[in-house]
């Protein structure tokens, strides 16, 4: 079979390995030069299944009310007059139930920890290397009301079998020895010891390469213009530069995907939201993270990527903006500073921000759509990288006709139906 991925991101790329590996004729199409140039390129680094929860919870909305008035806030919301930002945050917010929260959260970890397997199992077949590391993950606390919240989440990783370590400060210290210079008045944590870390951009190159040497045939420089159909079947891709055949088709392409299938009348509820990250190089390795850190205060991801340190979070909804807000540079660089002073080098860190495709109960769109052949693999918001392989491999076995390894009916369009 022909399958034309539109789409060179982590996503997009690991699904051709996983379709061409299955013996499948494979064509990626993108925009950009080359891969992973877009939201994959400079994304924080983490891949915690164990911390694969859903944005909107029970404490969501009275929590985004306070943030509104914070210098350093996780979330920044732009009002504008958008009817796609508007559905799509009281969609959210109607997941925001403690029984929708425990269906969503159940579905991420589901996939996120059959992703981390065959991540690993792709590691030890290929030897592929993204300056990896497997020391964990560590939830930093700055406030005891915060850790004192932790017995949902506990239960949860206790039901799914996720090994995980209840830390006081000293705790942590020995697990990050680092943050023995920090004067920040942190009180513990919760660390996954099974969680990884990697440069995201450094895999999906790799794997792209990797590919192609497998006959995957990647078009770039190509723009998408739409999608032809006859007779309630996908016949080519448009783009720019000419139309492009296929047996199947499958749309990876992030926060751009629900523009190009609406017109198919497929509303896909996946809006972009902005992230930004810093990258610094390491100037006293005594003073730097060994793995990742997840300041719970800023919902800051703070990984050690080789010899560099990547400072990655914050959420902001406008739109697709790229514009770079010195503000968002300042919180990330506020929250290194504090629990890593001394590590790093600030003279010119490489700002960055991406747009992250996010649905409203967080939980990635895979699957069939009412096209018999086309397929969508897309809105995997903050956790693209975390769930990359696991959902690469289940649409590889959705387009061939197998039932995936783990149960996905429950994560295709259908279920907001």
């Amino acid at each position: 079979m022909r399958v034309i991925i539109l789409g060179s991101g982590v996503i997009g790329v690991t699904s051709a390995w996983y379709l061409a590996d299955a013996g499948h004729e494979v064509v990626v199409v993108d925009r950009q030069p080359g891969p992973a140039l877009e939201t994959s390129f400079a994304n924080a680094g983490e891949i915690s299944p164990g911390y694969a929860s859903p944005w909107a919870a029970p404490n969501v909305p009275l929590k985004a009310l306070r943030w509104m008035f914070m210098q350093h806030a996780p979330l920044i919301i732009r009002p504008r007059p958008d009817l796609g930002m508007l559905r799509w945050t009281l969609a959210m917010l109607m997941n925001c139930t403690p029984a929708a929260y425990r269906i969503n959260k159940e579905r991420m970890v589901r996939l996120a920890e059959y992703s981390r397997d065959e991540l690993r199992a792709l590691r030890a077949a290929t030897g592929i290397r993204y300056d990896e590391r497997t020391q964990g993950t560590l939830q930093l606390f700055r406030k005891q009301k915060d850790m004192d919240k932790l017995g949902a989440d506990m239960e949860v990783l206790r039901a799914d079998g996720v090994p995980f370590e209840l830390l006081d400060r000293a705790g942590c210290i020995a697990a990050e020895p680092g943050l023995a210079a920090s004067e920040a008045p942190f009180v513990g944590g919760l660390r996954l010891p099974d969680d990884e870390t990697g440069d995201c951009f450094l895999f999906t190159s790799r794997l792209a390469e990797m590919a192609a040497a497998r006959g995957v045939r990647f078009e770039y420089g190509r723009t998408v213009t739409g999608l032809s159909h006859a007779g309630g079947r996908i016949e080519r891709v448009e783009t720019a530069e000419g139309p492009i055949a296929g047996d199947a088709f499958l749309v990876a392409m992030g926060s751009f995907a629900p523009a190009l299938v609406a017109p198919l009348g497929i509303r896909l509820p996946v809006y972009p939201v902005k992230g930004y990250s810093i990258t610094l190089p390491i100037v006293d390795e005594a003073r730097a993270p060994v793995s990742t850190l997840l300041d719970e205060s800023y919902k800051v991801a703070i990984t050690r990527l080789g010899g560099r340190i990547r400072v990655g979070g914050m959420a902001e909804l406008s739109g697709y903006r790229r514009d770079l807000n010195p503000v968002r540079r300042e919180t990330l660089e506020q929250s290194v500073r504090s629990l890593f002073p001394g590590a790093g080098d600030y003279a010119e860190p490489n700002f960055w921000c991406g747009l992250r495709p996010m649905t409203p109960d967080s939980t990635p769109v895979i699957g069939p759509t009412r096209y018999p052949n086309l397929f969508l693999n897309n809105g995997h918001g903050t956790l693209g990288w975390t769930m990359a392989c696991g959902s690469g491999h289940v649409i590889a076995d959705i387009i061939g006709g197998r039932a995936p390894a783990i149960a996905a009916d429950d994560l295709s369009i259908n279920r907001y139906r």
